[in-house]
């Protein structure tokens, strides 16, 4: 495992981090679906332990994420070895009379961490991010001021944004004090590569790139008829004409595994930390052999700027 520096943050976190979104099964914000399907406790326990033991110091995960189950397993898989990892989470989303809204007041911000903070098992967090407001009215600089009171009390180490469009990104970092972004990021959803990248990169700001296998579909084991479970959020994000549209892209990238050990999900996460302005992905994992595949990609040896043009233009 290779380690970076998560921007002006000055920690060193695993090149591959551990998303653990996955891990918390079923849940709902309203009425919209949100998880991943089940997902077994002993063997996400599992998963965790197999990341860890891989060298993977870095887990990012939310209140969000199975109604809290995923920081619940997080801290119960990592209660013994809670010095030696970076755990990042998330606050914004609520449920109010059966509506999903966001919710990025000082007051929740303040309530919601004591909830997480308890269910993780810790006396701190060391990334907490506001997690994907959907437009930029919602950055609220109460928001921003709750992170800062929260960093003085001791009960978080740094603040970041988990931004939903990339568009976001340039902005934050114009206009906030976050010291991270989250972002979504992958071989076919390239656009943090047009000014969110250079603009982080320039500002010293650690980026930390999620959903780089493409919810899946970068692993290369999906066809054009692949169907998700109900109670997958996949099933209502991904049309049946945007799964084969998906499909059919990822076949152009077998030159990327061609003659090689790697499997087309390590060449995936491979290209996003080709990227310099990357300090960590964070693909999810359910299972422990998902865990050490992922954290096998980062065996030293990253995608060649040939390599990298060559999916970019495979992929235009």
């Amino acid at each position: 495992m290779q380690y970076r520096t998560l921007g002006r943050t000055g920690l060193r976190v695993s090149e591959v981090g551990f998303g653990a979104w996955a891990i918390g099964g079923p849940a709902k914000l309203g009425d919209v679906e949100v998880g991943w399907g089940e997902v077994e406790e002993s063997v996400a326990l599992r998963a965790i332990d197999a990341a860890y033991d891989a060298g993977v110091t870095f887990f990012d995960t939310s209140d969000a994420y199975g109604a809290g189950r995923s920081e619940q397993l997080i801290g119960k898989a990592l209660k013994t070895k809670r010095a030696q990892v970076v755990v990042a989470t998330k606050v914004g989303n609520r449920t109010i009379e059966g509506k999903w809204i966001k919710d990025f007041s000082r007051a929740w911000i303040l309530q919601a961490v004591e909830a997480s903070l308890a269910r993780l098992g810790t006396d701190y967090i060391d990334l907490y991010q506001l997690h994907s407001p959907s437009d930029t009215a919602a950055y609220l600089p109460e928001a921003f001021e709750a992170l800062a009171a929260l960093k003085r009390q001791g009960k978080i180490r740094y603040g970041g944004v988990s931004v939903g469009p990339a568009a976001h990104g340039p902005w934050v970092i114009q206009n906030t004090p976050a010291d991270t972004i989250q972002v979504v990021y992958n071989m076919l959803d390239r656009e943090p590569e047009q000014t969110l990248l250079p603009m982080a990169l320039k500002h010293n700001i650690g980026i930390i790139a999620r959903v780089p296998l493409a919810s899946g579909f970068l692993s290369g084991k999906f066809g054009p008829d692949t169907s998700f479970a109900p109670n997958d959020h996949r099933a209502k994000t991904y049309s049946p004409e945007k799964v084969r549209q998906m499909v059919a892209q990822v076949q152009r990238l077998g030159f990327l595994i061609d003659g090689k050990t790697k499997t087309l999900a390590q060449a995936a996460l491979q290209y996003c930390l080709a990227n310099p302005a990357v300090s960590v992905v964070i693909p999810g994992a359910k299972t422990p052999e998902q865990a050490r595949a992922n954290a096998a990609a980062s065996d030293g040896v990253l995608l060649t700027a040939d390599e990298v043009a060559r999916a970019r233009t495979a992929l235009a």
